[in-house]
Formats: structure tokens, sequence, C-alpha cells
């Protein structure tokens, strides 16, 4: 059953002591499962493109709202959000379907988590594609003193590290305008204005570049995070410190086969040493910004076709 946009009415599943908002397509695939992980500040929804494709390739397709965003859980205390309850979510989720494992695709934070559970949970995932963030090496300095040292105090995952609460208040109190604002695309290059970006594009009157969705498709977004607020999904930034400390005793390569996908024109840099630790990632670029699924929707769905049929045969 599909809702007037288009998109699968979602289920409300009790997985690792949380509610999940979880949509589904291909259920007559049993079998043959695909889990799409959003990242920030999104919603299962960026996957539209994808999930009615993945479905008719022969996918069971797993769209989650993940814990902090929809209408799924919000718990209260900050640590409830790092990458051990994340991942913990996921491996809920392949449990309540009867799966031992799942091909992974994340954007974004999504594609954070995704790697997180190749690391914590390696037997849990068959192979992975990763949109827009590349595997992140933990590294010997913690994240945020890393981030701030590189980006300075301004940066926002630094900013909504030491400031609690500030940027959650402007964020709500200009929701519409910054969920405009930030979901743009083909922008012109300009230098970054000073201040912290986020709380910028929330409190701009307008951003340069195109519009990346319809008004209709906005609204989607627009009415989770009235519902959800979002410090909620600004916590798993508040974790990133924890997350490190986490995976201090994990091994860090990644065997899995992988797909990596950049977009040229993302602010994200492409990592250097990609295959160091994924010695099995197949890489792919597309001229796209930050919203590459969304951006070329066409293209990266035959990408990530073609790559599961291609690592199917080999």
């Amino acid at each position: 059953m599909f809702n007037s946009n288009g998109f699968p009415q979602p289920t409300l599943i009790s997985v690792n002591g949380v509610e999940l908002e979880v949509f589904e397509a291909g259920k007559e695939n049993f079998g043959n499962p695909i889990v799409l992980c959003h990242g920030w500040p999104a919603h299962a929804f960026c996957w539209r493109y994808q999930l009615p494709a993945l479905a008719t390739a022969g996918y069971h397709v797993i769209v989650p709202n993940q814990r902090g965003y929809g209408n799924s859980a919000r718990p209260t205390d900050v640590t409830a959000y790092d990458l051990a309850h994340l991942t913990g979510d996921l491996i809920a989720l392949l449990d309540h379907f009867g799966y031992d494992d799942a091909v992974f695709v994340g954007h974004d934070w999504g594609a954070n988590v995704v790697w997180g559970t190749a690391l914590l949970h390696p037997n849990r995932v068959s192979k992975l594609i990763a949109l827009a963030l590349p595997y992140q090496e933990r590294g010997d300095i913690p994240w945020v003193e890393l981030i701030e040292n590189i980006m300075g105090p301004d940066n926002y995952m630094v900013h909504f590290n030491r400031n609690p609460g500030v940027a959650d208040a402007i964020l709500d109190r200009n929701r519409q305008q910054f969920l405009r604002n930030l979901y743009r695309k083909n922008e012109q290059t300009q230098a970054p204005d000073l201040g912290m970006a986020m709380i910028n594009l929330a409190e701009a009157e307008a951003d340069t570049g195109e519009p990346l969705m319809t008004d209709a498709e906005l609204s989607v977004l627009d009415a989770a995070f009235e519902v959800s607020g979002f410090t909620s999904s600004i916590n798993w930034y508040r974790n990133l410190d924890r997350n490190w400390h986490l995976l201090a005793d994990v091994d860090p390569i990644v065997p899995h086969p992988a797909l990596m996908i950049y977009g040229d024109r993302d602010t994200i840099p492409k990592s250097p040493n990609l295959s160091d630790f994924v010695p099995n990632v197949d890489v792919v670029s597309l001229d796209t910004g930050h919203w590459i699924q969304e951006e070329k929707p066409k293209d990266t769905t035959k990408i990530i076709l073609d790559w599961l049929k291609q690592t199917s045969a080999s």
C-alpha cells in the first residue's frame, strides 16, 4: 500500500528496545534483503527513486526511519544514539525479518552507520554500498577534536558538541527555511560564510542553486521534522567521540565487497586511502553535489543495480 506521494505506508516495528518506522517494498522477494539507510537531516523518503527499482530487480527492500527520525522512537538520552545503538537497530531489524545478513546501503550519516555495521557486526553484512561518506579512519585523536583542529570551532559538527541546544533551537524555529535552503542542487561554488554553516542556512532568506525537491516532496521532510524536531537527529553527532572510543579495539579492515559512490561537487572530501581499509571496494563518481541518489536518481540506481549484479556473478 502506498501513500499519495507514491512511497509505501510504514509499519512500526519494535526492535532493540525502540520502535522504528519502517517502509518496505518487494516483500514477495523474501530471502533477498537490502537495507537502505538515510543520512542527516533526512528521511527514508530520500530513497524514493531506488526503492521501487530494487524491488523490481528482486530485492526485499527495507527502509527504516532510524531512531531519532520521523515517527521512530526518540530517546532523550544522548548516548542512546551511539554507533552501538544505531547498528544494533539494524541488526535487530534483520532478526525481526529472519535474515542472517543483508546488503546495506547508506548515504551520508547512513553510510557511517553502514560502515559501523560492517565493523561491529561483520557476519551480518553481505555487501555494502556507501554514498557521499567514505570509510572514516579512526586515527589517534578523537573525532570532534580532530575536526576542530582542521576546520575550526565553527564547523557544525564541532558546534553541535560544544554548544548543545543552540543550533537545535534555531533549526526548529526556522525549520521550513532551513530544509528549503539545505536541499539544493547545482549550487555555485563560493567561499564559505563566516559562522556555523547550518545556522547560516537556517537564517538565510535564500540560498544558491536550484531546489532539489518539489514543494510536495519537501513537505514530507518538513512534516517529519515538525514532529521530531532536530535534537534527536543532531544527537548522532554528539556521539562522535563516544563512537571513537567504541571502535578502539575493533578490527579496522572492512573485507566485504563494497561500492563507494562520490558526488564530484560534494564538499565531503574523497578518501585518499580507502582501499587500505576497504580492500574489496569499487569506486564511482557522479557529477552531483551531496544529495547523490536524489540529484541523479537514474544514474545512481543503475550503478547500484549493475554493481549488485556484477558482484553476485563473480
